[in-house]
């Protein structure tokens, strides 16, 4: 029995991460035209267009989308198959990280990761995945290699591992009339706030620990992540009432004159974890990455 290429198969997978024939051309080390020749092979393969156009870039078909999974894990399995027995070579290891995180972590972590990578694995691609407004199969399908999130509910096989547990403190400009006394949950609330969320939510747990001292904030302002909110303090006389503490010296580094203070209201600390799908459980360079982003967590909560 004749096989099919299976080359097709790893540049399937880069289109569909991709999203452009230019970019998987560039990631495969091939010729534009050499790539859509490809393209037109993997089409003929699977008897269906799989990529089409879509503005500037390329979209997926249904058809791409079922196949997607089951495509990415068959060139895990290979890659396996082929690296058993046998250490990573992380000097000469290529290959591109797909991490999903929060403006927070990347702000936080991302430069320090990428030294650590320019260290011991310099040939490697380090790329942050933005949260989406809504949860999706991302892992599954093998479009991220690690979720970095506050423990939510993932599926019962997805493996987790803590990272860290920050806290929140609140933050406003440096000489907000809040400053002015003792802050308490009253004068906390008599200011406009700011609201983070990506989803475009105005409240949350801090708005149930204020209800049950009879209070309610006013939320003026609300924005998808943490550095858009950041800079909008400086010259207004907004209060960011939830500012993780584990990002204090990257907002500090900044310049800004902003100030930090003690919530008038006790909240519980956020337990922040690394979730992959278990058939990455093995890899070797995941698991050495998993080990690197434990480090480099641990060392700053240190």
């Amino acid at each position: 029995m004749r096989l099919p290429d299976l080359n097709l198969l790893i540049a399937f997978d880069v289109l569909l991460e991709e999203g452009s024939a230019t970019a998987a051309a560039r990631r495969l080390n091939i010729s534009a035209p050499a790539m859509s020749r490809t393209l037109n092979r993997i089409r003929d393969a699977f008897g269906d267009p799989v990529l089409v156009r879509s503005g500037r870039g390329l979209a997926p078909t249904p058809r791409a989308l079922e196949l997607r999974e089951q495509v990415r894990a068959l060139i895990e399995q290979a890659h396996l198959v082929f690296t058993a027995g046998r250490e990573v070579d992380l000097m000469q290891l290529e290959r591109t990280f797909n991490l999903r995180a929060n403006d927070v972590f990347v702000g936080t972590f991302g430069s320090r990761l990428r030294q650590l990578l320019d260290r011991h694995a310099p040939r490697t691609v380090l790329r942050f995945v933005s949260e989406g407004d809504v949860d999706d199969r991302a892992m599954e399908e093998g479009r991220i290699d690690l979720y970095i999130s506050g423990s939510r509910n993932f599926s019962p096989d997805t493996k987790t591992q803590s990272l860290f547990r920050t806290g929140f403190v609140g933050l406003a400009r440096a000489d907000h009339p809040l400053f002015d006394a003792p802050i308490d949950a009253e004068r906390f609330v008599a200011h406009a706030h700011i609201s983070v969320s990506r989803r475009g939510r105005a409240s949350g747990p801090i708005d149930d620990a204020l209800a049950r001292q009879g209070l309610a904030r006013r939320v003026t302002l609300v924005t998808p992540n943490f550095h858009s909110a950041i800079f909008a303090l400086a010259g207004s006389d907004l209060i960011l009432p939830l500012m993780p503490t584990s990002m204090l010296d990257s907002v500090r580094a900044l310049g800004l004159t902003l100030r930090d203070f003690t919530l008038p209201v006790a909240l519980e600390p956020v337990n922040i974890v690394q979730a992959w799908h278990p058939r990455l459980d093995n890899d070797d360079a995941h698991r050495w990455l998993r080990r690197l982003l434990k480090q480099a967590c641990s060392t700053a909560a240190a």
